[in-house]
């Protein structure tokens, strides 16, 4: 069976195809999201683009359904598809980095983590996903906040080039010279556009030492903290990213025992600079009220940038929003506190990300990412195991984010949102940028042969 459909690809083709019943079939079709299951009719695992050439001209004159998987992160399940043609881009590996340049070509299967070994290799590195499995992908095309953006921006704005396979069969390469619209478009526009194969990103100094962390309160300090928390990184140094988390306390030894297993508030701070600036810049918030845990310390960046992979892990439900907002006033704080430390699932995360920063300067219409003037960023997260809890924690990521509504600028970020229409996905952008978005889709997509993802309509 998968030699036939081997050969239906073509000749030439040097991948591997996987089909229902072959074996490593499930596995190849899992993504992060359990909430997903989905079954494609054959998966494609090319060995470079021009098996992904053969395989995108095949899906389009066969009218198959496709869909393009690199970490299998996409909490909207856009990563896999039911019938239709799975193209699984995590067979392309491999990091080049060029440290005279501070560049980094990338292939298009490889993950967060791959990434940073390679380039911290050389004390590099460039803002990306904060969990160490997300692939560079779809995080790159959907904007990409990560702990550097407020000092160096987006990773779609640290994207130099993109090698992209088209609707129509075609190796491109996007950059400022060449194929300019569609480079404009793929910096935040998703996969909308074609297959990226590659990825050229600019990089910057970081670590490999860092000073991070997290600082642990106790739940009944969280208001107090959390005020004095906004009103501290609002004048910071640029250097010094954070973010808070309302979580469940782990029963791990560093955890007092009268808390764990019960609401607790996670300061996590990390400076980009000097380690030793690095302690002075996040001493202030130790001394936001009656610390807990103290877990800052000197720290490679990669196992910074691994500190949350534990609350992520693979198998479970998953759902999660990702609002924009314009600030953090006491009514914010106050509804998050009450909302975020309700007793559900143990990996619950209510996340509240700082941003501004580079991201805030660089003009709103530099590419397709969008509310750039947002503050901070709510990131309800949901992870369980039992199917039959499922109402009560997407009820609980509902009211999270009713709670706050009054907060927020009215845009959300798409790479943290589930799928929900044509009216999410242009909330995404805004209505001049979607239909500028939409007019270079009809141009390199007019016939939405990539439309599992967030999809934006070609323009008539």
């Amino acid at each position: 069976m998968t030699q036939a459909v081997a050969i239906e690809l073509d000749a030439g083709f040097k991948g591997e195809v996987v089909r229902p019943g072959d074996a490593g079939y499930d596995p190849a079709r899992q993504v992060f999201n359990a909430m997903i299951d989905k079954r494609p009719s054959m998966i494609v695992r090319p060995t470079g683009p021009a098996d992904i050439i053969d395989a995108v001209n095949l899906a389009r004159d066969k009218g198959m359904l496709l869909a393009i998987r690199c970490g299998g992160h996409s909490i909207a399940g856009n990563s896999v598809c039911d019938g239709g043609m799975l193209i699984d881009l995590s067979s392309l590996k491999g990091v080049r980095v060029d440290a005279a340049n501070r560049t980094a070509r990338a292939n298009a299967g490889a993950l967060w983590g791959e990434f940073d070994r390679e380039t911290q290799m050389f004390g590099l590195a460039t803002p990306g996903g904060r969990v160490t499995t997300t692939g560079i992908g779809g995080f790159t095309l959907g904007g990409g906040y990560g702990w550097l953006s407020p000092k160096y921006g987006l990773t779609c704005d640290n994207l130099i080039s993109a090698d992209v396979v088209t609707a129509d069969g075609r190796l491109v390469t996007a950059s400022e010279r060449e194929n300019e619209d569609l480079f404009w478009a793929l910096r935040g526009g998703g996969g909308n556009f074609g297959v990226v194969t590659s990825f050229e990103f600019r990089l910057h100094p970081v670590g490999p030492l860092v000073a991070a962390g997290m600082l642990i309160y106790r739940p009944e300090d969280a208001k107090a903290v959390l005020r004095g928390y906004r009103d501290y990184v609002e004048s910071a140094p640029e250097d010094l990213v954070t973010a808070v988390a309302l979580v469940t306390a782990p029963p791990e030894p560093f955890v007092p025992e009268d808390m764990r297993g019960k609401a607790a508030l996670g300061v996590l701070p990390f400076y980009i600079g000097d380690v030793t600036e690095g302690e002075r810049a996040i001493a202030p918030l130790k001394k936001l009220g009656p610390l807990a845990v103290d877990l800052v310390q000197p720290m490679p960046y990669t196992a910074f940038q691994a500190m949350l992979d534990p609350f992520a892990p693979l198998g479970w439900q998953s759902y999660n929003r990702g609002l924009h907002l314009k600030g953090l006033p006491d009514g914010a704080i106050d509804a998050y506190v009450s909302v975020g430390s309700e007793p559900l699932s143990p990996l619950n995360q209510a996340i509240v990300f700082r941003h501004g920063g580079e991201v805030t300067r660089i003009p709103e219409d530099a590419n397709a990412a969008s509310h750039r003037d947002a503050a901070y960023m709510a990131h309800p997260i949901a992870m369980w195991m039992d199917p039959a809890d499922t109402d009560r924690e997407l009820d609980w990521v509902r009211r999270f984010s009713d709670a706050f509504g009054p907060y927020t600028t009215g845009g959300v970020y798409l790479n943290f949102e589930p799928n929900a229409g044509e009216d999410r996905v242009r909330a995404g952008f805004g209505a001049s940028k979607y239909q500028r978005l939409q007019q270079v889709k009809a141009k390199w997509d007019p016939g939405n042969l990539f439309r599992v993802n967030q999809n934006i309509t070609p323009k008539a």
